[in-house]
């Protein structure tokens, strides 16, 4: 026998539950419309047997469902019309629990027996109930309500002609005659979940109710959304046990922003809402949050488990239990998860049970999950399976993590650069920039280079080279520097490398880091010893990865990006080979290149026609490899080809695939060299004297575009 109509009854009056508590355990889709609570609002949380479940660990894990809430349908019936919050949503994920054996759905005469020897075998259910006038007002203007509740009285073609006019951009929404009564039992049913797990009546509930709502404003709909679920139960929860449920955590996994629930907890000091979605330029509705609102904005699709793992571990848990709260509740859409083709990114359903496993771990293991979006069918059913198995007690299941996402990893330093002046915990590490700078600090890379610039000076006599430029910033100040007299320089060496390499070693307390525990490592220096000592004349372009501003006020800023820079490299090479280069008498210079700041080869190359002036060229590689190749010169690959030696990292991309591996040996990568040195300073220290002789040996040897058996690198 199914009982979805079979009430619990004496069974559950024989287990140590009232009839004031979670009723049924079946699938009953027509309880009655009363609450698990007197008018009062006490709960039965006293009562002797319940207490003894409590204290054995043995209470149940509640779940909130009704088939009413699939009566809230779209009012437009065109071949056309389908929506995807679609009423079946709810529906597969119940019928999931229960062909999963998480509800019961067997023979009635086996139910007391069964809860009398194993009251956690099932979910326990939580029967929806209309949310009141007075609960929803709670979090939502009078006038928000009256709307909603309007819908009941429209007309099939006003809710059609409705519809038509909401349906579309951030305020997405269908309505039909049912929408009212439907979002008042979804509303209703998160706040007895909330309610049952407050109170202790149940370990932890799963509420899958419809339609969502946390894009639903304090004064409007929004999003698919009518009253915003989880801000109703929370402020009921708050106003009627506020003893137990002072502090509340709201987490949203939601691949869009809850901006509802932020909005209508903001300046709430006792609810922390943190959500996790995807943020893409503002196309996921987000929003700024500071302080007990904390945003975490992909910044695109395509996310998965490593990243949502990352998120939890580095900025979710810590924040959470410094915060402490009463109770947990997940806005938990599932559509973030891997399958929804709406949200684009890739959790699986191992990776939800595990944040939900972190996550029970918070306010003595109190937390309510309240559905929000998902809309894949097969994706919202397993990924809702996994967290239901976990909050019943299941281990998660092993899972391996893939390689965190460069940019999303940046993402979450920026997350916890913001959220330090905040939490103790976010604040190892993190750097106040405006404190800083109010104390006339300078950014590191500004002052090696002064520093570089001294000991040159004092070693070498070497001077700035003046650049014209519209506005100066500091990490221009010192960008070329070169030997006296290099007009008159017989042979020219000019290196374009990236600022020196910092290492560091930060106390594993407080990731302080004490100068003697740090280290400039700067392989250019060898090169330009040695250039001088074969009376060459030397310059030293310095390309920073970042070009300080006297605005600045991050705490972290990514390094090299070559779209950015390659504008303001190019115009520094094209402007120092036309007005000095060029001009001087000699031709025999070379060019080096270090690093992404190699780029800068390439644009000489390309936009001047200067390859019969130049010797050779030496390139030391750890990221892009560069082609050289021109659309006017179709000699200049060949050229390249033959002049040049480019030697590349033992781990770069271009070894692992013989593919890769024979398109780099192509013209227009140049002549390639693989080093079996990893990192920019070890190989140029390794191969510093085979470059050296190279160039040597085409120091008035032979002229330009000539090659000998010699100058032929080795594989």
């Amino acid at each position: 026998m199914d009982l979805d109509d079979h009430p619990m009854g004496d069974a559950g009056m024989e287990n140590g539950l009232d009839d004031q508590g979670p009723s049924r355990v079946g699938g009953d889709d027509t309880p009655s419309e009363e609450g698990s609570f007197d008018d009062d609002g006490d709960s039965s949380s006293s009562d002797p047997a319940l207490e003894q479940l409590r204290r054995r660990g043995l209470l149940p894990t509640g779940c909130c469902y009704d088939d009413r809430m699939k009566l809230h349908m779209n009012a437009d019936f065109s071949p056309n019309a389908h929506h995807p919050e679609d009423p079946r949503r709810i529906h597969e994920i119940f019928k999931a629990f229960k062909k999963m054996g998480l509800v019961y759905n067997g023979p009635e005469a086996d139910l007391p027996r069964i809860l009398k020897e194993c009251p956690t075998r099932y979910m326990w259910r939580i029967p929806a109930r209309n949310a009141t006038r007075e609960e929803i007002c709670l979090a939502h203007s009078s006038d928000h309500l009256a709307w909603v509740e309007n819908l009941n009285s429209l007309s099939t073609a006003e809710l059609r002609e409705l519809t038509k006019r909401y349906d579309q951009g951030r305020e997405s929404l269908y309505v039909g005659s049912m929408s009212y009564h439907a979002a008042l039992l979804s509303a209703g049913g998160a706040i007895d979940t909330c309610k049952n797990v407050v109170t202790g009546q149940v370990k932890n509930a799963f509420a899958v109710i419809r339609p969502p709502g946390h894009h639903a404003e304090w004064d409007a709909p929004m999003g698919f959304c009518f009253f915003n679920n989880v801000p109703v139960a929370v402020r009921v929860c708050q106003q009627d046990f506020p003893d137990l449920c002072r502090r509340v955590l709201i987490l949203d996994w939601d691949v869009h922003h809850g901006n509802g629930i932020q909005n209508i907890f903001y300046q709430d000091p006792n609810v922390l809402y943190i959500s996790i979605h995807v943020y893409q330029n503002g196309s996921f509705y987000p929003g700024p949050g500071l302080g007990k609102n904390i945003n975490i904005g992909w910044h695109d699709q395509g996310m998965g488990d490593g990243e949502y793992m990352a998120a939890f571990q580095k900025i979710v848990m810590p924040i959470a239990k410094e915060f402490n709260p009463d109770l947990v509740v997940i806005s938990a859409g599932f559509d973030a998860a891997d399958g929804d083709e709406l949200g684009g990114c890739f959790v699986t359903p191992p990776c939800y049970a595990h944040m939900t496993h972190m996550l029970m771990s918070l306010a003595d293991g109190k937390v309510a999950v309240c559905l929000e979006g998902g809309y894949n069918l097969a994706a919202i059913s397993n990924s809702a399976v996994a967290v239901a198995k976990t909050l019943m007690g299941e281990p998660p299941p092993k899972m391996e993590l893939p390689k965190l996402n460069k940019e999303a990893a940046r993402i979450l330093a920026k997350v916890q650069a913001h959220q330090a002046p905040y939490w103790e915990c976010m604040r190892p590490g993190i750097v106040d920039i405006p404190e800083v700078q109010s104390l006339n600090a300078n950014r590191l890379h500004d002052v090696i280079r002064n520093a570089q610039r001294q000991v040159l000076q004092q070693k070498h006599s070497m001077v700035p080279l003046y650049v014209q430029r519209e506005q100066l910033y500091k990490s221009f100040e010192n960008q070329v520097l070169v030997t006296p007299n290099l007009h008159d320089a017989r042979r020219i060496l000019v290196i374009i490398h990236d600022p020196p390499q910092l290492l560091a070693q930060p106390d594993a307390v407080d990731t302080s880091i004490e100068p003697h525990n740090a280290w400039v490592v700067d392989g250019v220096t060898q090169y330009i010893d040695w250039a001088i000592g074969q009376k060459f004349g030397v310059m030293d372009i310095n390309v920073p990865a970042y070009v300080t501003h006297e605005e600045d006020t991050d705490a972290y800023i990514p390094g090299f990006k070559e779209r950015k820079l390659q504008d303001q490299i190019q115009q520094l090479v094209c402007y120092v080979w036309d007005n000095f280069l060029q001009l001087y008498d000699t031709d025999e210079i070379f060019l080096l290149g270090v690093g992404n700041a190699y780029l800068g080869v390439k644009v000489l190359l390309i936009n001047r026609d200067c390859k019969f002036r130049i010797s050779g060229v030496v390139n030391f590689v750890t990221g892009n490899l560069r082609p050289v190749k021109s659309d006017v010169d179709n000699e200049l690959s060949s050229w390249y080809k033959e002049n040049s030696r480019v030697y590349v990292a033992g781990d770069h991309a271009c070894w692992s695939d013989h593919e890769l591996t024979r398109k780099v040996n192509k013209r227009r990568f140049g002549t390639v060299v693989r080093s079996e040195m990893l990192g920019l300073n070890k190989m140029m220290q390794e191969h510093a004297e085979e470059a050296q002789d190279w160039m040597m040996r085409r120091v008035g040897a032979a002229g330009p575009g000539d090659t000998t058996e010699d100058d032929k690198p080795s594989s």
